[in-house]
């Protein structure tokens, strides 16, 4: 057997979803017995048959991804609640099988998947898809590449009209419907055992995740970054959110402005001071990288 297809083989048996008691299948998707199958390229040895060996590497696969999913999203498992989220990953792990070396990359099409399947989250489908997005944003703006900064000698007498900034590459822009920020943090802080009991922080957590599903949807701006080897999300303004989004797409920076403040509520004599603020502050945390000049239309 040729290594490429030896390799095949063991994924899709690997891969292949647990039995509702979490042991290996006793038949292959087409019929064949399972033991038939791992016996034509895993031996037995004195103490395991060739399908005992193989049913060690196809509950691990699930124990491992499950847990990982588990771990990289704890609000959304409190959205949808332990045991439906449970049902859901497994749900999706089957639909969506790793096509990639590390488990950072399992959950990339999650969010893409819950739209298609809204049977998970139900009357929270909204709310569950802000928490999935929040989320993936943060495993993205945690390891995203980094660019060098930009300096002020980059944009010295750069034009307005022609200057196109760039966002670095790790962060992400949300908008979203529920405050999901809060519930993620909440979610994730420590339980202080000589305090609560897990029952009672189960309860808590049941009860914060119910309030925030019972809010009417009003949009939030977010912007997930990184700072010091460390993931925050930070609120914006609408126009903050518009500028950057602008630059984000390519846009010039006379066209992001001009587009953040059409229609908007600040008045115009203070919209210098508050644009002014918001580009140190910006520039402060590095969330720029040296630009492009360039007079191509925007």
């Amino acid at each position: 057997m040729k290594l490429l297809n030896l390799q095949r083989k063991m994924a899709r048996a690997v891969m292949m979803p647990l039995t509702p008691a979490e042991n290996m299948r006793r038949y292959a998707p087409n019929g064949r017995p399972m033991r038939a199958v791992a016996a034509e390229f895993i031996k037995p040895n004195d103490r395991l048959t060739s399908f005992e060996r193989l049913e060690i590497y196809n509950k691990q696969y699930w124990y491992r991804v499950l847990a990982s999913i588990s771990d990289d999203f704890p609000g959304l498992c409190a959205v949808l609640g332990d045991q439906r989220f449970e049902a859901m990953a497994k749900a999706y792990i089957n639909d969506c099988p790793s096509r990639s070396f590390t488990l950072r990359n399992q959950c990339a099409r999650l969010e893409s998947w819950m739209q298609r399947h809204p049977k998970w989250a139900g009357t929270r489908q909204k709310l569950a898809l802000d928490m999935v997005r929040l989320e993936w944003a943060d495993i993205e703006a945690f390891d995203g590449k980094a660019e060098p900064p930009l300096r002020t000698e980059d944009v010295a007498g750069a034009n307005p009209a022609t200057l196109r900034l760039k966002l670095q590459p790790y962060i992400r822009l949300l908008d979203l419907r529920y405050p999901v920020d809060d519930l993620a943090l909440e979610m994730r802080a420590p339980v202080d055992s000589e305090v609560a009991s897990n029952a009672f922080y189960e309860r808590k957590k049941r009860k914060r995740v119910q309030a925030v599903a019972r809010l009417k949807p009003s949009r939030i701006y977010l912007i997930v970054h990184r700072m010091d080897y460390s993931v925050y999300f930070r609120r914006l303004e609408r126009e903050e959110f518009v500028i950057l989004t602008a630059l984000r797409d390519g846009k010039t920076l006379k066209r992001a402005v001009d587009t953040a403040f059409r229609n908007s509520s600040i008045p115009a004599a203070d919209q210098p001071a508050r644009i002014e603020k918001w580009f140190r502050g910006w520039a402060a945390m590095g969330w720029f990288f040296r630009p492009e000049r360039s007079s191509a239309k925007s």
